[in-house]
């Protein structure tokens, strides 16, 4: 059951909300004001935060900052709900890392698909690929012990790691936050060709002193990465051949995984991916599929790998054909079987 945490000063709506989400199959953990909130948030780690903005102790906005600044918090989904509806007071919320934002009063559905979208999207993104089982998670896991007697670092949001070109100098293993590796292509397009997590390891492997960083590594959300030069982890390889082979095996699967994700982007037409993205939001979402679904134009494009532009024109054009309708910020399917065989 996932864990919601309603941050609420009145306690009608606070009470209302909390029966509305229960009554939805959530576990809810309300508070009265903004300083409960980060005090409770901190405490229980909730999925998503729901929080209003005007509230006695600290305001909503206020909330959102210092739980951005804690890297045990900073990750969790946070929509916002106010009664102020002017665009700078939205463009504020979203400038300091909200996930969504509702206007009071708000439509229960609107809600609860919020929710379901914000939740849908943290799963996508943070799919953890199976693990072997047996001696290669014992190896690899006695590699990642020794990469905690590495430099621990911390690195901020949008931070990067290393650029591409520069030389490669160290290895990289995280211990929380995410982590993308990315290029830009002639017309300094972004191209994400991997997404690394909680356990991952990443960086150049050659031993070349020559050898350069072929991308950019650049932090998602606030990260803690251990670090160690290639000279120490050419020394760990070396005592421990257990362990090289079964890192090798780990980048190697990164590797596999970068090439499907650009053959996708090569030869996967726009529609097709976008089509994709729908329906794989509406499954990670669970809900009957001729249901309207909330995402934002933004998730879609991230998720799919496109321009947001393209995105808009690309649903635009799924309109006209029937096989969805757009109402606001909810995407309705009403032909799942000719969105499932576009190519």
């Amino acid at each position: 059951m996932k864990k919601i945490l309603l941050i609420e000063d009145d306690v009608t709506v606070r009470e209302n909300t909390a029966e509305l989400l229960e009554l939805s199959n959530y576990e809810v953990i309300t508070a009265p004001d903004g300083r409960k909130g980060v005090i409770k948030a901190k405490e229980v780690i909730p999925d998503i935060i729901v929080c209003d903005i005007m509230m006695p102790e600290l305001d909503g906005y206020d909330v959102l900052t210092k739980l951005s600044e804690d890297p045990e918090t900073n990750g969790i989904p946070f929509i916002f709900l106010s009664a102020k509806t002017e665009h700078k007071d939205v463009r504020r919320g979203m400038d300091l890392g909200a996930d969504d934002y509702l206007t009071k009063p708000f439509e229960e559905d609107d809600l609860l698909s919020a929710i379901e979208s914000r939740l849908a999207k943290i799963e996508i993104l943070r799919a953890q690929k199976s693990d072997n089982i047996g001696e290669s998670v014992q190896n690899l896991s006695a590699f990642r012990e020794m990469m905690r007697n590495g430099e621990r670092i911390k690195f901020r949001a949008g931070e990067n790691i290393y650029e591409e070109g520069k030389s490669s100098l160290h290895f990289y293993m995280i211990e929380q936050g995410v982590v993308k590796a990315h290029k830009f292509d002639s017309r300094g397009k972004e191209m994400i060709t991997e997404l690394y997590k909680d356990g991952d390891f990443f960086g150049n492997l050659s031993f070349n002193k020559s050898s350069a960083y072929g991308e950019f590594a650049t932090a998602m959300e606030d990260s803690l990465l251990y670090v160690v030069s290639k000279d120490d982890l050419r020394e760990i390889l070396k005592n421990n051949s257990n362990i090289s082979m079964e890192l090798l095996q780990d980048m190697g699967d990164h590797l596999m995984s970068v090439k499907e994700q650009l053959m996708e982007i090569a030869y996967a037409s726009v529609r097709r991916k976008t089509a994709r993205t729908i329906l794989l939001f509406a499954h990670k979402i669970k809900k009957n599929p001729l249901h309207s679904i909330r995402i934002s134009r933004a998730d879609l494009a991230g998720v799919a790998g496109i321009a947001s532009e393209t995105l808009i024109r690309t649903l635009s054009d799924f309109k006209k054909e029937g096989l969805i309708e757009i109402e606001g910020r909810n995407v309705k399917l009403l032909d799942v079987e000719k969105l499932e065989q576009i190519s």
